[in-house]
């Protein structure tokens, strides 16, 4: 099966490196297309590797699968299309491709005798996808809950040990592990995709990318990792989803986990994903979800996938009725000019809205006119809360806007 390679980054050249090292049997590289390619170039690569700048070279030839690693909308959908409709296979770890445009990219392939594999989309080099198309086929999973953004993780763990969002950004930035632009990694939108696509795989639900909820990790701050600690908990970026008879709820955002949950365990740049099964119960998948090699190793499974003849198992979906409403526990943190009266008037805006506070936590040392402190309430819905807090978000006494992330259960 001869492969071209669309785009020589990261993972492009790790992909290419792993099919010169190791020469998987039935797999032979013939192809490379990018941009400048010439600056490309490597001598490591056999010399009968074409290198080219023109797409169209590409699909002229016999060159049986494509694997784009260019990333995007466009124009990397348009090579993907154009590769299905001359019957060239596909693989690529383009989430955004396959969250916005995956069940029509997978009917064009089936049509033209062609297949569509992505199973570095997410997760990198954790084998989720073709775990829950093949390994976990035969259950009905209910529930998704995961770490699906190595940035946010690099981040969240180190504040957790002490450090500042601020600096830990820059590093993250300086190694590599966040753009220079790090709105989608931090406010959620990779997060999101990836959420999209394995509730397509593990829920058989399609739900509109845009509309998944998702909030912002900057609004962390150090004293929330103080405050969360003293709950037995730790804070990650958390992608959730559940079926409900109506539809699904979804959402993305950072939130509270207790420490002996799997999700604190996980460090650094790592992924985790936990599915819950109605017959066979929980699973859980973690690993390296991001990097070159990691990344390639899941794009080269995929190739070898197409070599000895397998597919991924046919998967309906359907399209369903999103919610962003879960009923949880919440930690909301308050910064205050400390007066008497505050937690009443609180108080009555929760009970308003039938919330009942759970705890009240106040640590000393802090000053009288910047004082944080945090109430917990029992299991609520988001809207109702967001109502309460909207009651008093106009109130003198506010130093700053109260921040209120999910407590997810054990």
């Amino acid at each position: 099966m001869k492969v071209a390679l669309l785009g020589f980054g990261t993972v492009g050249s790790s992909v290419a490196r792993i099919l010169c090292d190791l020469k998987p049997d039935g797999l032979e590289l013939s192809h490379v297309f990018n941009r400048g390619v010439a600056r490309k170039k490597a001598d490591w690569v056999p010399s009968t590797v074409v290198w080219t700048e023109d797409f169209d070279q590409v699909l002229r030839s016999d060159v049986d699968v494509i694997v784009e690693l260019v990333g995007g909308l466009e124009p990397a959908g348009s090579w993907v299309r154009r590769a299905l409709e001359a019957g060239k296979s596909a693989v690529t770890g383009n989430k955004k491709l396959i969250a916005k445009h995956g069940i029509e990219l997978d009917g064009l392939a089936r049509s033209k005798g062609a297949h569509l594999l992505y199973g570095a989309a997410v997760a990198g080099g954790i084998p989720v996808i073709p775990g829950l198309q093949q390994g976990l086929a035969g259950d009905r999973i209910t529930r998704i809950e995961a770490i699906l953004n190595g940035t946010c993780n690099y981040i969240l763990s180190r504040m957790e040990a002490g450090a500042a969002f601020a600096d830990v950004l820059e590093d993250a930035q300086k190694l590599g592990y966040a753009e220079a632009d790090p709105s989608e990694d931090v406010d959620g939108y990779d997060a999101r995709a990836k959420l999209v696509i394995l509730s397509r795989i593990a829920l058989r639900a399609d739900i509109d990318v845009e509309s998944v909820a998702c909030r912002s990790i900057t609004a962390v701050d150090a004293v929330d990792l103080v405050y969360a600690h003293d709950l037995n908990c730790t804070i990650r970026q958390i992608s959730k989803a559940e079926l409900r008879p109506d539809g699904v709820a979804a959402a993305v955002g950072p939130m509270l986990v207790p420490l002996r949950s799997p999700f604190a365990w996980s460090r650094s740049t790592e992924n985790m994903v936990l599915v819950s099964g109605q017959y066979g119960g929980d699973v859980v998948f973690s690993g390296h979800g991001a990097g070159g090699n990691p990344t390639a190793v899941a794009v080269v499974s995929d190739l070898i996938s197409l070599a000895h003849g397998s597919r991924a198992a046919d998967l309906p979906s359907r399209a369903a009725l999103l919610s962003g409403e879960f009923e949880l526990r919440h930690y909301i943190r308050f910064v205050v000019k400390d007066r008497p009266g505050i937690v009443a008037e609180i108080a009555g805006a929760l009970a308003s809205e039938r919330i009942n506070i759970d705890a009240l936590f106040q640590r000393p040392g802090y000053e009288k006119g910047n004082l944080p402190f945090v109430v917990t309430v029992e299991p609520c819905a988001a809207s109702s809360l967001r109502r309460a807090l909207d009651r008093v978000s106009q109130a003198g006494w506010l130093a700053q806007p109260p921040l209120d992330m999910p407590i997810l259960g054990e």
